[in-house]
């Protein structure tokens, strides 16, 4: 099989095997599922992890293995982290004003500025892979105008991501235990959607 990397076409098929493309590549989904079984580290080391692998493709090397430098991949997990809290806390402070101040049509702004979070997030996250740049994140205004210019391609990576989550709650089945698995391969099939539409689009 044709190696799935950053210079592949953005497709259903190539977003599902990304993550399951080779021995290493399983190697390193079965390393992040059992990692989940730490309470919040093992999640901040999978964000690391993702931004690892990316961060190699844009250097020209494999993307598996990427569990090495684990410092670093705690550090990167961090920061992108500490991110998506600075993007949500507009959405998180109208919430809190729509619970403790009884502002019901607050829920409406938490509600909007939420989804455009949400949507801004993956307009930083490729762009700090490549270089590791922390000024990347905190930009929320070029993050946006980024997920706006990536156009067709941006929404048909969200078709896909929306494909794939739900795909990873069949992992739910004998017990839940087969979801620390497809939760990971879903981070990492979401984590080259987006990656590929930006790095395609803004040639990075």
């Amino acid at each position: 099989m044709e190696p799935i990397n950053l210079q592949s076409r953005l497709s259903l098929r190539n977003s599902f095997l990304f993550p399951v493309q080779s021995a290493l590549s399983r190697k390193d989904v079965l390393i992040g599922a059992a990692l989940l079984l730490l309470p919040f580290v093992g999640w901040i080391l999978n964000m690391g992890h993702r931004i690892m692998f990316v961060h190699q493709m844009h250097q020209g090397q494999e993307p598996f293995p990427a569990w090495k430098q684990w410092g670093q991949i705690f550090k990167h997990g961090c920061i992108t982290w500490f991110g998506m809290i600075y993007y949500y806390i507009p959405a998180g402070l109208c919430g809190l004003g729509a619970v403790y101040g009884e502002i019901s049509w607050l829920w409406i702004p938490a509600a909007a500025l939420w989804v455009v979070a949400t949507l801004a997030i993956p307009g930083y996250m490729t762009f700090y892979c490549r270089k590791f740049d922390v000024s990347e994140i905190y930009n929320p205004v070029k993050a946006f105008s980024r997920t706006v210019q990536g156009g067709a391609a941006y929404w048909k990576a969200w078709g896909i991501v929306a494909v794939m989550l739900a795909g990873s709650f069949v992992g739910l089945l004998g017990g839940g235990v087969g979801f620390l698995f497809t939760s990971v391969w879903f981070w990492q099939s979401a984590g080259f959607s987006f990656a590929t539409v930006f790095t395609q689009k803004f040639e990075l």
